[in-house]
């Protein structure tokens, strides 16, 4: 494998910067960076560079995160805890145009293929403008501060919260609260 160039960027903002004025083959994405939400910068990225591999590695657990990760665009997931033993190899597979999901994601793909979604993952069934809602919530944010933090309405954040409690069957912050911090969202 030739040797590769390597850059770092501090923010979000920076990192869509330095990629606008470079050319790289692969983009490693801490979900955590600070300014944006992580989520938020993987579709920026993918809809500016939509054939630039981006590798997840993140604090936030493979069950929480991975799948919409991938769904969201992302060529792999691993976690920080993981990195030094796989980043390699999960590196090298994402810059040779496959994925990289960790054994514990494939059984979990396995085992969810065609099955009704359980307790554990109802927040799976959010689109991720309602997972962004239901974290701010979750993290005790008032509607009011999640609409300036997403750039949207009050009246549209109250909507996504209406409808991410009617599909997780639940009627109260406190109840998503729960939730979220039972299955590490927060």
């Amino acid at each position: 494998m030739p040797t590769l160039a390597i850059d770092e960027a501090g923010s979000g903002d920076e990192a869509l910067q330095r990629l606008s004025g470079e050319k790289f083959d692969a983009v490693v994405l801490d979900l955590s960076m600070p300014g944006r939400d992580g989520f938020d910068l993987l579709a920026e990225l993918k809809h500016r560079h939509p054939k630039l591999p981006v590798l997840i590695m993140s604090l936030h657990g493979e069950e929480q995160f991975a799948l919409r990760a991938l769904r969201a665009g992302a060529a792999g997931y691993l976690t920080k805890s993981t990195a030094p033993e796989q980043l390699v190899h999960a590196v090298t597979k994402v810059l040779r145009g496959g994925g990289y999901i960790s054994e514990v994601i494939a059984d979990r793909l396995a085992a969810d293929v065609g099955g009704p979604a359980s307790a554990a993952n109802l927040h799976e069934r959010l689109s991720d403008r309602e997972f962004d809602v239901m974290r701010g919530i979750a993290s005790g944010r008032s509607v009011s501060e999640i609409a300036e933090q997403m750039h949207l309405s009050v009246k549209t954040v109250s909507t996504y919260r209406a409808r991410l409690l009617e599909k997780m069957g639940m009627s109260t912050n406190a109840e998503l609260t729960r939730y979220a911090l039972e299955c590490g969202l927060v």
